[in-house]
């Protein structure tokens, strides 16, 4: 299962904007060691090095795709491919950043604590799940995978089901190794010009991949057909042809 640092960037520019809105909540200190856990094409690690620009920072992927693309954005900057689950920096770090990354990684009872233990005293760590499990796209996703033409291989498929947990659950998970600890739930609502063939892109790009990856080219493009008729009904077109995509977002920064 790869990634496509061109397909994820379709949409950039709403997939930077959480960032924004998640650093701008860190409380403010100079940051000479930062992380981007996660940076995929370098969009995040670009708003992080804007905001602490005498910051070294690093950022981690763990795809070569992804990296390529950081670095060619951002030569200046130090990446690294890791996989986030077991990276260890080997040092303290001011400020770690986890833009829609660790919402993959199983096991946060154990993540969490982990990635907390690497901030120096006063040292925050900053993290943006998608929190979709119930919505339309992520449902409907599901239920084409139970089609017989390819239930066999993906009817059970798991690893879009990110681990779920309720707000105090991560409060008090994070709170025992942290000072402060900042939650809070958005809901971005995205205008897609293209309509639902839009949404399809959009998720080409994140949680539709482990279901293409095990689908031949043609069975890929049936299963997309398939999903995007499915997603007409739940998200109608618009007074302009567009269609409104709702991604609800949860937001952690504990502050060690």
């Amino acid at each position: 299962m790869t990634w496509s640092a061109a397909q994820y960037a379709l949409f950039e520019s709403e997939r930077t904007r959480p960032v924004r809105d998640l650093l701008a909540a860190v409380p403010p200190r100079e940051v000479a060691w930062a992380a981007d856990l996660g940076c995929g094409p370098g969009n995040s690690t670009e708003i992080l090095q804007r905001l602490h620009p005498d910051a070294a920072i690093c950022g981690v992927d763990s795809s070569a795709d992804m990296l390529a693309a950081a670095r060619e954005r951002l030569p200046d900057v130090r990446f690294k491919q890791a996989d986030i689950a077991t990276w260890d920096p080997g040092q303290p770090y001011d400020l770690i950043l986890a833009n829609a990354s660790l919402q993959w990684i199983p096991n946060h009872a154990a993540l969490f604590p982990r990635l907390a233990a690497q901030l120096a005293p006063g040292g925050s760590l900053a993290i943006q799940m998608p929190d979709n499990q119930q919505e339309p796209v992520k449902t409907l996703m599901r239920q084409v995978a139970t089609d017989p033409r390819w239930s066999a291989r993906i009817g059970n498929e798991r690893s879009t089901q990110f681990p779920q947990h309720p707000v105090p659950w991560y409060y008090n998970l994070l709170i025992a190794h942290c000072q402060r600890v900042d939650i809070w739930r958005t809901v971005y609502w995205h205008m897609l010009p293209s309509g639902v063939a839009d949404i399809v892109q959009w998720f080409k790009g994140s949680a539709l991949r482990p279901f293409l990856a095990q689908l031949s080219p043609d069975e890929q493009t049936a299963f997309l057909d398939a999903y995007q008729q499915a997603l007409v009904p739940a998200y109608p077109a618009q007074a302009d042809g567009s269609v409104l995509l709702p991604i609800p977002r949860l937001f952690l920064v504990a502050t060690r």
